[in-house]
């Protein structure tokens, strides 16, 4: 047949012999006036011609398009009679059903009805009626009541019961080709029909582009449906015809009146269940329409009785006409029906359909009737009309009404809505991914596999996963295993193709359910080479660092943490500590998941934990070999705790509680790395009013960090073979008790009256620790409690009472208020001002000057051993002060000038006498009274602090001289800057003769080499004509006082060095 439905063809050759058969048969009357009686005689050869058609067509669909086009040229045939012959000759040149037109003869509704009756097609009638122009599809609706009405047959009603059943379903914007061929066609026609043609003219009516929901005409067409029962119902004697009616008019007022219940459609379970009954009735009827049909088609159809549109609204009174009518059926019917459905084994589709919509009425009237105002009448009406309902669906047997559905049928019917994606497809996602009954059989797999577009969402991914996890339990056949292999690979693939944010949301609920092992506790098709997995990926990530790798690195692990999330996790926390600057990387791979800021509870619900902090612990502490690798993980603990963007991944309290509580005490072995990470999370700000640190019994925190710094005081005491931070942590130490001291507030505490008393708990039990520990304290104390000091140390200073208050301490007897002056002194800047502010000594009392001087000395040596590297640059401060405040005397000797300096050393006089106190200071404590005081190993610490302030003196020095290369006219000139250190490195070198033989070396030699590099480059800019034999003189002296060195390595190296000084001026014009 040519494109289109109004083409000449063999087809339509065909159908016009059928036609020319049917008009021989009715002669002498013309087809158009064919009456129903003589369908029977004259129908034959038509459909005959359409079977024959049927017959030729390639394919089914095929057959039912041609079926369609059939109907539209014979209806369009009864709307729009033959031209006069005047116009024929631009007929077939202007109208496009011109030709098909004359092939068929003149017909009546009588031949469209019964042939649309004969081919079995009430849904295409309703297609090409609902097509048609309002007013028109209305009188065409009527035609069809009237046709009804009259010499009615079973068959009759069938159909007339089956186009309305058709036109409640009917979706708009659905039409296709011959639809719409066949209104425009229609309208064209309608618009330009002429009273001129020498026939009889249709009826004129409007070609405008009406829909069903256009008022009045819209209801109208229901109520012609509700009037064409009214005129029929006494001819319908079938039980199952009856069911069928009373659906239709209780459908109808349920959908299309005010009665319709606003909001949500079905459950989609319920909605499964009531397609699934259809089928299923469909299937075990024989008489039904569709019982032969396919499972695909049988599913179509059943979806769509299940959709019906409210396309249009009765009024209120059309209501109570329909209401009034079903009450007045119910009456005449009821009794009979409930005594055939209870009499039968089972439900056909009308009388299950009639039951189901039964309900669903009974229950919308009752709610209409509370909420809506209603006139007396229109009470009564609803009122009886509610009990007939009720009492009849009562005296229905329970069995008709909830029939067991075979779950094979449910899950093909699932399947089938999902494939062929229709209405509700999306939301049978959820029910087959999560309904456990039908999962894993083969066609359930294969479904899975075919449309796995369907199912990327993470809420459906996660009931696949859950789906699969319970089958995992209970099945573990090989076919099992098999069949898991398949699902796995498909819901990775789902989650695969999820953003970043929707993958977070799998992952939070994977954990939830499983916890750190994920699907891997259950799933033992996932452990089976995951491991190797885990390699290859962090292999290709740590590989390919970059912010362009970034993206694919995330997408890997976002795969691989579904799976196992802690493995997953304790490999990436390995290699961030492991592998070379890769742990920034990792972390920003880390923090891409903050679904991972998971707590578990399994080991303790009441003390939930981080499984990130976890899988910390497990993968790495403990197992840190090298300083490297604990800088990368103090890195990587901070990125994880406050990443460049995101959301925290780990909480400073999580942090906290993990990997410093438990190992502040003096004998562990990570003490030194856990106050290193106190330190980090300290420098954290909070998030939130209420600050972290609270969480973390901030009080029992202090005092461990007490104890520490109570055990410092016997540090070179402590048995070798016991454990015990360095010195150089104790500076850690004391800045993190000074940072606690800043955030510990009374805001942190529960209440007043609970911070007073911690407080108070604090100072007794730091009252049995030294007594500098409290002083340390004083930020937190505040004014609860003065400063407790020995009472010596009231000696020699003015201290307020109101402040400070003295305490016996055996430790301190007479003459040790120096000593514990000088304690106060290493705490703090602060108190180090302050004890400078204080201290008392009469500057024009020689005996006293010279005593506190003594004193100083031995005082200095006493706390120097103990001093950390910050104490110790308080201490260097004292001693500057108190030397250019000249209360302090150190007396300059001459013991390494070989002459006279005729030089401005005023400037310089401070550094000399520094210089001259250490030497004094190490003469003392070298000395033979000294000699069992210190161990062994405190030497090097002794010597370490020595040199650095050595260092800091020279940095002063050259400070102060100002650039060598161009010296101002107002300071001093390059030869005193090269005097002071001849002088520094004499005295270095005997402090260096006097140590213990071994082990203290290294840093003199460092300072040495340094001091000579000053001299160097102070003398070289002297450009006095003297200069020249002045540097050979003072070579050969530092020569001949290195030569008396007795460590070979010092000697040798600083000979080594004073050679090429030697050298260089050598070379230099004289």
């Amino acid at each position: 047949m040519e494109p289109g439905p109004w083409g000449v063809g063999e087809e339509t050759a065909i159908l016009h012999g059928g036609f020319l058969l049917a008009a021989r048969l009715t002669q002498p009357r013309p087809l158009r006036e064919l009456r129903k009686a003589d369908w029977p005689r004259v129908g034959p050869p038509i459909t005959d011609a359409l079977g024959e058609i049927g017959a030729r067509c390639p394919s089914p669909l095929q057959h039912s398009l041609w079926k369609k086009e059939a109907v539209a040229i014979v209806w369009a045939k009864v709307l729009l009679p033959g031209p006069p012959a005047a116009s024929l000759d631009q007929g077939w040149k202007e109208d496009d059903f011109f030709s098909v037109g004359r092939m068929i003869p003149d017909v009546n509704h009588t031949v469209l009805f019964e042939l649309v009756k004969a081919l079995g097609v009430p849904r295409l009638f309703v297609e090409l009626l609902l097509a048609l122009p309002r007013d028109l599809r209305w009188s065409q609706l009527e035609h069809l009541v009237e046709y009804i009405a009259s010499e009615t047959s079973p068959s009759d009603i069938r159909f007339f019961l089956d186009v309305w059943w058709e036109v409640m379903k009917h979706k708009e914007g659905q039409e296709d080709a011959t639809v719409s061929a066949f209104s425009a066609l229609i309208r064209q026609h309608g618009c330009e029909s002429s009273l001129d043609d020498g026939l009889q003219p249709p009826k004129r009516f409007k070609g405008d582009p009406g829909s069903l929901n256009s008022s009045p005409t819209a209801t109208s067409l229901l109520m012609v449906l509700i009037e064409g029962l009214k005129q029929t119902y006494r001819s319908i004697a079938l039980p199952r015809m009856r069911c069928y009616a009373l659906a239709n008019l209780v459908e109808l007022l349920s959908v299309f009146t005010e009665l319709e219940p606003e909001g949500s459609p079905l459950p989609v379970a319920e909605y499964l269940d009531k397609v699934s009954s259809v089928v299923s009735l469909w299937t075990s009827d024989t008489e039904s329409q569709f019982h032969r049909r396919g499972l695909d088609e049988k599913v179509k159809e059943a979806e769509r009785s299940m959709s019906l549109l409210s396309v249009a609204k009765l009024s209120r009174e059309e209501l109570f006409v329909g209401l009034d009518f079903l009450c007045s059926l119910l009456r005449a019917w009821g009794e009979e029906l409930r005594g055939t459905l209870n009499s039968s084994e089972e439900l056909c589709y009308e009388s299950y359909r009639l039951l189901d919509t039964l309900t669903t009425f009974g229950k919308s009237l009752d709610c209409f009737s509370e909420t809506r105002d209603l006139g007396e009448d229109e009470t009564h009406v609803a009122l009886e009309l509610t009990q007939i309902t009720k009492g009849f669906l009562k005296e229905i047997s329970a069995s008709l009404k909830s029939k067991d559905l075979d779950t094979s049928l449910m899950c093909s019917v699932a399947m089938t809505i999902i494939e062929q994606k229709l209405d509700r497809h999306v939301e049978m996602c959820s029910v087959f991914a999560s309904e456990k009954t039908w999962a894993f059989s083969k066609d359930w797999a294969g479904c899975l596999v075919k449309n796995k577009a369907l199912f990327q969402k993470p809420e459906l991914v996660l009931k696949l996963l859950e789906t699969l996890v319970n089958f995992a339990m209970f099945r573990q056949d090989k076919e099992a295993r098999e069949l898991q292999m398949q699902v796995t690979k498909a819901v990775v693939e789902c989650y695969t193709e999820l953003s970043l944010t929707d993958k977070n949301k799998v992952i939070s609920d994977v954990l939830a359910s499983w916890g750190g092992p994920g699907l891997s506790l259950n799933l033992q098709v996932i452990v089976e080479g995951f491991q190797e997995d885990l390699n290859v990926t962090f292999n290709q990530i740590t590989k390919s660092v970059s912010d362009e790798g970034l993206a694919r690195a995330v997408a890997s692990v976002a795969r691989l943490t579904l799976l196992y999330p802690e493995a997953t996790v304790k490999q990436l926390c390995n290699l961030a500590v492991v592998n070379l600057g890769a742990h920034q990387f990792l972390a920003q791979i880390l923090c891409s998941f903050p679904a991972l800021n998971f707590l578990e509870t399994h080991d303790d619900p009441g003390r939930p934990r981080s499984l990130v902090v976890r899988c910390l612990e497990e993968a790495v502490w403990g197992r840190l070999s090298t300083a490297r690798e604990e800088e990368q993980f103090l890195e990587f603990l901070a990125f994880l705790m406050q990443p460049s963007s995101g959301t925290p991944l780990v909480s400073p309290a999580e942090v906290t509680k993990a990997f410093v509580l438990p190992y502040l005490k003096s004998d562990s072995a990570e003490i030194e790395l856990s106050l290193q990470i106190l330190s980090k999370v300290l420098g954290i700000q909070s998030c939130s009013e209420e600050h972290w640190i609270k969480s973390c019994h901030p009080f029992p925190l202090l005092l461990s960090l007490c104890k520490l710094l109570d055990g410092y005081t016997k540090y070179w005491h402590q048995p070798r073979d016991q454990l015990f931070p360095s010195l150089e942590t104790k500076d850690l130490i004391l800045n993190i008790l000074c940072q606690l001291c800043e955030v510990v507030r009374p805001e942190t505490a529960p209440s007043p009256e609970l911070w007073v008393q911690s407080l108070a708990w604090l100072h007794r039990k730091v009252a049995s620790l030294d007594w500098t520990v409290g002083l340390r304290l004083k930020k937190l104390y505040g004014d609860h409690f003065k400063n407790e000091v020995p009472a010596t140390l009231f000696e020699i200073c003015t201290l307020p009472v109101d402040e400070w208050t003295s305490q016996p301490l055996p430790a301190y007897g007479p003459g040790s208020g120096l000593l514990a002056w000088m304690e106060c002194c290493c705490v703090s800047t602060a108190l180090r001002d302050t004890m400078l502010t204080l201290l008392t000594v009469n500057v024009d009392n020689p005996e006293e000057v010279n005593l506190f001087s003594k004193g100083f000395l031995v005082a200095l040596i006493q706390v120097l051993p103990w001093c950390s590297h910050s104490e110790w640059k308080r201490l260097a401060r004292v001693v500057e002060n108190l030397l250019q405040r000249q209360v302090l005397h150190v007396p300059y000797t001459l013991e390494y000038v070989q002459y006279m300096p005729l030089l401005n050393l005023r400037p310089f006089a401070c550094y000399l006498q520094f210089s001259v106190l250490f030497l004094r200071g190490f003469q003392l404590l070298c000395s033979s009274s000294c000699s069992t005081w210190l161990p062994a190993e405190a030497w090097l610490h002794v010597v370490q602090l020595y040199c650095g302030s050595l260092t800091d003196l020279l940095g002063s020095v050259k400070s102060t001289a100002g650039p060598p290369s161009h010296p101002a006219e107002d300071r001093t000139s390059t030869q005193e800057v090269s005097f002071i250190c001849i002088q520094m490195f004499c005295h270095l070198l005997h402090v260096a003769a006097m140590l213990p033989e071994k082990g203290c070396s290294e840093p003199l030699v460092v300072v040495a080499l340094e001091i000579l590099s000053q001299y160097e480059t102070f003398s070289s800019a002297d450009t006095s004509p003297s200069n020249t034999l002045r540097r050979a003189n003072e070579r050969h002296f530092l020569e001949s006082i290195t030569d008396n060195v007795s460590d070979k390595a010092l000697r040798g190296t600083l000979l080594q060095k004073l050679s090429k000084l030697g050298a260089c001026s050598a070379r230099e014009p004289v």
